[in-house]
């Protein structure tokens, strides 16, 4: 090899040692640490900035129909509610929880439909959710007219009635956020033909005790079916700890709530609670009785 031949030799096997070098350099460049701890960051950054609830409740749709929605709302309504919803906290944490079973669940009923038992349920869960150091979560459990969607207005694929056909894997799949921090709802789900055996079931119950256990802090109302003509609802007093039926004033005859309540798990913590009382010629609440072992 004569000594031209050599120096382009050593040339090329220079560039091509000097390429490779740059090459690392490069690489090393792209993978240097400070890069990756900013690019986290921004991930952080864009996952709060797109974050939203599941169901965003509007506070001045609700006032305006008669719920309460914070604690600067329906002062005359908050007061009531917060009388009937200490009962229930103390039942359902206090001493008695101890004789009690899922004393955390709280189902709410009537003894016929119409007499205000979704707008109890859904205020005594507005309430709770004011509480610093509980949380709440709402079941419609009324699959056969479900109206917590209607009234939240809100629409949700999935729910109840879905967990229980086996057609979502999770529970958490059906349990909802919503922009109020203490609240949860899970939606009825849609209609089926076998919702009074879904009710019924082994895995109702399972549900039932999974939600009494899993968070001791937490309070479960459900928004039951009326007690008379549905069979579905004493049996699910038998997975609850507490029960508060509402009468409205005027127009429950004291013949139907004594048989709805006959109708009842005779173990359970019971309430009545009397709507639609006339006091200074303004619709009001007011809490009718507590107790439990008794249905007089």
């Amino acid at each position: 090899m004569s000594t031209i031949e050599k120096a382009l030799a050593k040339q090329k096997q220079t560039q091509e040692s000097t390429g490779k070098n740059l090459l690392e350099d490069t690489s090393i460049t792209h993978s240097s640490k400070p890069e990756d701890s900013r690019e986290v960051e921004q991930k952080k950054e864009i996952g709060k900035a797109s974050y939203t609830p599941d169901i965003v409740i509007d506070g001045e749709s609700l006032v305006s129909r008669g719920y309460m929605f914070d604690a600067a709302s329906r002062k005359v309504t908050q007061e009531e509610f917060r009388q009937i919803k200490r009962k229930l906290l103390n039942n359902a944490f206090g001493p008695a929880s101890k004789t009690l079973n899922n004393s955390n669940l709280i189902m709410v009923s009537s003894s016929n439909p119409n007499e205000g038992k979704t707008f109890v349920s859904i205020n005594l869960a507005l309430s709770i959710a004011l509480e610093q150091d509980k949380t709440v979560l709402l079941v419609d459990a009324d699959v056969l007219r479900p109206s917590i969607n209607r009234e939240l207005d809100f629409e949700a694929d999935k729910g109840l009635l879905e967990y229980l056909l086996g057609e979502v894997s999770s529970l958490q799949e059906i349990i909802y956020s919503t922009n109020i921090k203490n609240l949860k709802i899970i939606p009825s789900g849609k209609p089926h033909h076998l919702t009074n055996e879904l009710l019924a079931s082994n895995k109702m119950a399972d549900l039932a005790k999974e939600l009494a256990e899993r968070y001791p802090d937490r309070v479960v109302i459900f928004d039951c079916p009326p007690i008379l003509g549905v069979t579905e609802t004493p049996v699910l007093s038998n997975l609850m700890g507490q029960a508060t039926i509402v009468v409205e004033e005027s127009k429950t005859r004291i013949e139907d709530v004594k048989q709805a309540t006959s109708l009842l798990n005779e173990d359970m913590a019971l309430g009545l609670i009397m709507n639609k009382t006339l006091k200074s010629s303004k619709d009001t609440y007011g809490y009718y009785g507590y107790g439990y072992g008794s249905k007089a």
